[in-house]
């Protein structure tokens, strides 16, 4: 009896736990960060540079930053209601042409899903 409710108890912690590993973390997402800063900048004096800065990205409408020359294709997506919610944005970071084919974006995206995770929870610590 002592082991089942040892295997219960541990059950519900992984499960009780996945939900903060999904939503990733930002202190690691900062170093992974670091693949993206030559073309993107975020914080305070955030300004676009290869890329738009992306502050505010998450849950907001594709093509929106002020001053940024986008692609016409994801101008395109934009206007039938494109947005950087979570998955869309998980999606882009794995494989940005397969979101947005044609776009200007050069990197081919992160291998791993944890690096994704920690990049979007680092990206939504700037409003």
């Amino acid at each position: 009896m002592k082991t089942v409710l040892t295997c219960l108890v541990t059950a519900l912690g992984v499960t009780l736990a996945a939900p903060a590993f999904a939503e990733g973390d930002a202190d690691a997402g900062k170093k992974v960060f670091n693949k993206c800063k030559a073309c993107h900048a975020v914080g305070e004096k955030a300004k676009n540079k290869v890329g738009p800065m992306l502050n505010g990205i998450i849950g907001a409408p594709a093509g929106k930053v002020e001053g940024f020359k986008y692609s016409a294709n994801l101008l395109e997506l934009a206007e039938g209601g494109l947005t950087w919610d979570n998955e869309t944005l998980a999606a882009y970071l794995t494989k940005p042409k397969d979101v947005i084919p044609k776009g200007k974006m050069s990197f081919a995206g992160l291998k791993k899903e944890e690096d994704i995770a920690n990049v979007i929870a680092y990206l939504s610590t700037f409003e």
